[in-house]
């Protein structure tokens, strides 16, 4: 088939049973929460608490920008963890791969949890949440297609954004349960607790959502579509090489689609909350109050786009999201600039309001444009790519921009991302009301 071959097959497949659906969207959303929490918490632990305890030697706004820029180590693994686990679950399956992501993620954030501080051990610290942040990309890069796939293989096609809202809903709960907890701990140990110990007890506390998505995930089927397309394909070739040599320019293109949601996520959980700290001068616990607030504009405008996409097509809410996005990122910043809690509270659930809005979609319009044979390695690969810029390197050049050039500056550089996210997202196919269940020679 060629570049952005059209397939034409509908199927009127029954959605599963009540039970059976009740499993696999709790499966989905169970997994994609812990994953997504685990990278939450590490998101806030960088900005608020790892400058102190990781990096007390290079000063507070050295210190920040090196905690920030481990928050990229994770965005570079996370390309690797979708082409490794991409390749064993367009080979083996969705579930078995789903169950390895879940247990490196949780093994990994447990191990944060304990690791000592700099003042005990030195450099050795620093090196060792570096190793493991990498581990949690590697877990992350292979979840969120996987997860997302469980779901969409088993939807008719007029509910694929329904099933699909399950796991982005995964990816949306983590900020408010992470803010949550954090302030919740931060309330009951007191600040200098918090830094030098209380930090670490959301972190060793995953263990338990691991435990229970691990339970759930061993309970459910694979994906029928995963099942067809098995029985009847004959190509040896990796997933990887056959995807980048019918799609690139589908590969691309997708990999610009959740530019808005990420850059807005990230942005706003790891550089305004540590922004509102330093520049606006909130508490800690002033900023965790808002995240927590914002997370529930995330998680809302999720849902809706979710749902609406089965009506008007993914394409059509993720462009209007990302229009939205580019006059609202060149308001952000003179909002902030009011320097009270208020306009702070404002701005980040605006930001993070978008940025569901922009998310909700995007699970099932990205494996609608790839293939069953390659569709977990491509989806996923786009959709990390994709991490990479917005999640990674936006909050790190983030301080450095705005502390050479201003804040304006920063908010043209978040504009343009979204307009380019725009522009790869309308050039791609609404396939909204097609199958899933085709091959490249369909």
């Amino acid at each position: 088939m060629a570049e952005n071959g059209n397939p034409q097959r509908t199927t009127n497949h029954a959605p599963p049973d009540p039970a059976a659906f009740r499993r696999i969207a709790f499966a989905s959303l169970i997994g994609s929460v812990i994953e997504a929490y685990d990278f939450a918490l590490y998101g806030f632990a960088a900005a608020l608490v790892f400058p102190k305890v990781f990096f007390p030697s290079l000063g507070p706004a050295a210190g920040t920008i090196a905690s920030l820029a481990t928050l990229g180590v994770a965005f570079v693994a996370r390309p690797i963890g979708a082409i490794l686990f991409g390749y064993f679950g367009d080979r083996y399956g969705r579930k078995a791969t789903l169950i390895a992501t879940v247990l490196g993620m949780g093994v990994g954030t447990t191990l944060m949890g304990l690791i000592p501080s700099a003042e005990t051990i030195g450099s050795v610290a620093p090196i060792l949440i570096v190793v493991l942040r990498a581990v949690q990309g590697l877990a992350l890069g292979g979840e969120w297609a996987g997860a997302i796939l469980f779901v969409t293989e088993h939807a008719p096609p007029n509910r694929r954004g329904f099933y699909a809202m399950f796991p982005q809903l995964g990816q949306t709960l983590p900020t408010i349960l992470s803010a949550g907890t954090f302030l919740l701990v931060n309330l009951v140990v007191g600040e200098d607790t918090f830094v030098s110990w209380g930090w670490r007890v959301p972190f060793i506390a995953s263990i338990v959502l691991v435990a229970l998505g691990l339970y759930i995930r061993l309970r459910v089927e694979e994906t029928p579509v995963f099942v067809r397309d098995q029985q009847r394909t004959t190509s040896s070739r990796p997933p990887l090489l056959e995807a980048f040599k019918r799609q690139p320019s589908t590969i691309a293109r997708c990999a610009g689609v959740a530019l808005t949601a990420i850059s807005f996520v990230y942005v706003a959980q790891s550089f305004l909350s540590n922004f509102g700290v330093t520049h606006v001068g909130l508490s800690k616990n002033n900023v965790l109050v808002a995240t927590a607030l914002s997370g529930v504009f995330y998680t809302i405008f999720c849902a809706l786009a979710s749902v609406l996409s089965d009506r008007y097509g993914g394409r059509r809410i993720i462009v209007g999201a990302e229009i939205l996005g580019a006059a609202w990122a060149l308001a952000l910043f003179p909002l902030l600039s009011m320097n009270t809690a208020a306009s702070f509270t404002v701005a980040l659930c605006v930001t993070m309001g978008i940025a569901g809005l922009a998310l909700g979609a995007v699970g099932p319009f990205l494996p609608e444009q790839f293939p069953t044979r390659y569709r977990y390695t491509a989806s996923g690969i786009s959709y990390q790519i994709t991490g990479v810029i917005g999640g990674g390197i936006a909050p790190l050049v983030a301080p450095i921009i705005v502390d050479s050039w201003g804040t304006t500056a920063f908010g043209i550089v978040l504009a343009a991302m979204s307009v380019v996210a725009a522009i790869c997202t309308y050039s791609l196919k609404d396939r909204s009301r097609q199958t899933l269940d085709w091959s490249p020679e369909s």
